[in-house]
């Protein structure tokens, strides 16, 4: 369910306010370099998912509009009342080879909020959708991070409030994967061999999957129940003391002080 609902929020948070582009009305997402990004690893996995209903159906719905309706029905699923779904997406067929991105001859480059106020790109680092949540260059730093995601989501023309609620809302469900050295992890889709057929980032470690999944690097559950939606996020991060820790992967993230039995703890 999880990749399900962070497909159409990752194809979403592409857009930007300068120049109108990104998004995800027009399934650019099934296209480099979008469908490489760090940030999207595994989302080749709900893609190929989905792959059926859209064979099945053909032209009688746009991918655009299939990964929106798939993300929708995991928020029915999981509880949250969603407003409805409006479809009418047209897909494109090759990628946007006119929309900057900005610098992309390394992964992870880090942009400094002063830089994306310049040039209203989107993400503080290539390749991620909004900000590394390592914080700035993966320094661990809160007061950094407030302000990147600040300038960030601020090219996305959204004010404090919004932000809040959707940094709440994004981490009330699902996981992040962290579980060994991202040295396990294969190339991304685009890099990937021939006979990976379109997917990528294939782990070595273990099975690969469940407890032995490697995305972000971080090892993170936000919630006590990562599959219906609750207020657990806020109870959380409002009750516990946090202290800075690392994952198995080495990602720094933040985990609860002595937290309660039924509290995974980290952030």
């Amino acid at each position: 369910m999880a990749c399900l609902f962070v497909w159409p929020w990752h194809g979403a948070g592409t857009y930007r306010t300068v120049d109108g582009r990104g998004g995800a009305g027009r399934g650019q997402q099934r296209f480099a370099p979008l469908n490489s990004w760090p940030d999207n690893v595994s989302l080749d996995k709900a893609r190929r998912l989905l792959w059926p209903g859209e064979t099945e159906y053909g032209q009688k719905i746009s991918w655009a509009d299939l990964y929106m309706l798939a993300g929708n029905v995991a928020l029915e699923n999981a509880g949250f009342r969603t407003f409805g779904f409006g479809a009418g997406r047209e897909d494109v067929w090759e990628p946007d080879l006119d929309v900057d991105w900005g610098d992309e001859k390394e992964w992870l480059a880090h942009r400094h909020p002063e830089s994306l106020a310049k040039q209203a790109i989107g993400a503080t680092e290539m390749g991620l959708i909004y900000v590394n949540p390592e914080g700035p260059n993966a320094s661990g730093e809160p007061l950094s991070a407030a302000a990147a995601i600040r300038a960030t989501f601020g090219n996305m023309a959204m004010d404090d409030e919004e932000i809040v609620a959707l940094i709440a809302g994004g981490h009330t469900l699902g996981k992040t994967h962290g579980a060994a050295e991202t040295s396990h992890v294969g190339a991304e889709p685009e890099a990937a061999p021939l006979e990976a057929q379109g997917l990528g980032w294939h782990s070595s470690y273990g099975s690969g999957a469940g407890a032995d999944a490697i995305t972000s690097g971080l090892e993170v559950v936000w919630t006590q129940t990562p599959t219906q939606w609750s207020n657990y996020f806020f109870e959380n991060l409002f009750k516990y003391e946090w202290v800075q820790t690392r994952s198995p992967a080495g990602a720094i993230q933040f985990e609860a002080k002595d937290r309660a039995g039924d509290y995974p703890g980290s952030v």
